[in-house]
């Protein structure tokens, strides 16, 4: 394009004025830490709380929902680095993966999500058994902690994070947890449950609902100041469980949850559905990365040091960038409502971007709208003999 045109896209629109090959990109990216772009992350966000934008984002006490959840991003019985963590599989080879730790802003009822700065999963120095997704998260509010805590946020996480230190952590910040609490792994707080269900001392509350299909019962149970581990110093959390049956009395859900919260006969359906909502994290985040056009999983280049994490991280960047335009950008809304597959829009970007030089992302959008708006129909002409209504 530079040849024929004398400009080309690569400087107009990301200011690449020397464009290097794809081998020199991943040499000058690979020292370069994903900690560089967690600015750009905050500053969009917070460009969501200037504009009002994230006030349906808010759960019980008005408290910004961030749920965690660790996915992995890259597997391969070959390609590593010495960043992979490892794990020997049945017939005795070895995968190397990376995972990373995905903080979102999520909502009940809200499609729309918002991610922020990750953390990877990645061998830590001195430590000599593997890094997990629990660590890694509590870098990440280590690091990020303190960035967050004047949003009013509560975190929300599976029974993973249900787990003292971590909630203190988390309270230390001034934030509250509100996390899956199971029997398993949380058999004191259970006995403390069953203990009180003896004595018929357990909250009740029971809501029917119709789907358009079936009638749901929804049962309601909750407890306060039970111990989440056993010791003297063990933290008391309130407890909420919610429980759906059809109208045959059959079990189509049941969920439990520890929560910093007290929960009340007011707020216990509000709590389970802010706990509920950290399924979107999976569904509106995960899932999207990776099943509709931004490739997650794809290895571009892995690099020797963080090339594998910062692709990564440029990916997470990239949603979250279209999610503020889709609530921010009256134009991109516009295209993408001409273009609601995401694949279609990424492969209408690319063609044009390919073919056609733009001046600006203006340029581009204006475009696009142009091409896309529907053509209206010609005005009707009259006969010679018509007469001109008044």
């Amino acid at each position: 394009m530079q040849k024929e045109h004398g400009e080309n896209n690569a400087s107009s629109l990301f200011g690449v004025h020397q464009i290097p090959s794809t081998q020199q990109i991943g040499n000058l990216l690979d020292p370069v830490s994903a900690d560089h772009l967690a600015p750009v992350f905050f500053e969009l966000i917070e460009a969501l709380h200037r504009h009002g934008a994230l006030a349906s984002h808010r759960g019980v006490d008005a408290r910004l929902l961030i749920a965690l959840d660790g996915t992995q991003y890259h597997c391969s019985e070959s390609i590593h680095c010495e960043h992979c963590s490892t794990r020997t599989l049945s017939n005795g080879k070895t995968q190397n993966y990376h995972v990373a730790v995905t903080p979102v802003i999520v909502a009940p009822g809200q499609a729309q999500v918002f991610t922020l700065p990750p953390a990877f999963v990645r061998p830590q120095d001195g430590q000599a058994k593997q890094d997990c997704e629990l660590n890694a998260a509590t870098r990440w509010l280590l690091q990020w902690g303190a960035r967050i805590a004047p949003w009013r946020t509560t975190m929300l996480g599976d029974d993973l994070y249900c787990h003292q230190p971590f909630c203190e952590q988390v309270l230390a910040l001034g934030c509250a947890f509100l996390f899956v609490c199971l029997p398993p792994s949380h058999t004191l707080l259970y006995e403390w449950v069953a203990d009180f269900e003896r004595i018929g001392a357990v909250p009740t509350l029971v809501n029917t609902c119709w789907t358009g299909k079936q009638r749901l019962t929804e049962t309601y149970r909750w407890l306060n100041d039970l111990p989440l581990r056993d010791g003297d110093d063990a933290l008391k959390v309130g407890w909420c469980e919610l429980t759906t049956t059809d109208a045959a009395g059959n079990v189509l859900y049941r969920n439990a949850w520890a929560s910093s919260v007290p929960v009340t006969r007011e707020n216990v359906v509000e709590l389970v559905a802010d706990g509920r909502s950290r399924w979107k994290i999976e569904n509106e985040n995960n899932n999207t990365l990776k099943t509709k056009g931004y490739n997650f999983e794809h290895n571009y280049s892995h690099g020797k040091q963080h090339l594998s994490s910062l692709l990564a991280s440029l990916m997470l960047l990239a949603f979250l960038t279209h999610s503020v335009l889709d609530l921010l950008d009256q134009r991109y809304r516009a295209i993408r409502r001409n273009l609601p597959s995401r694949r279609t829009f990424f492969e209408h970007l690319r063609a044009l971007t390919l073919y056609m030089p733009f001046t600006s992302w203006d340029h581009l959008f204006d475009f696009m709208l142009e091409a896309l708006q529907p053509a209206r129909p010609p005005p009707k002409r009259r006969s010679p003999g018509q007469r001109r209504q008044i």
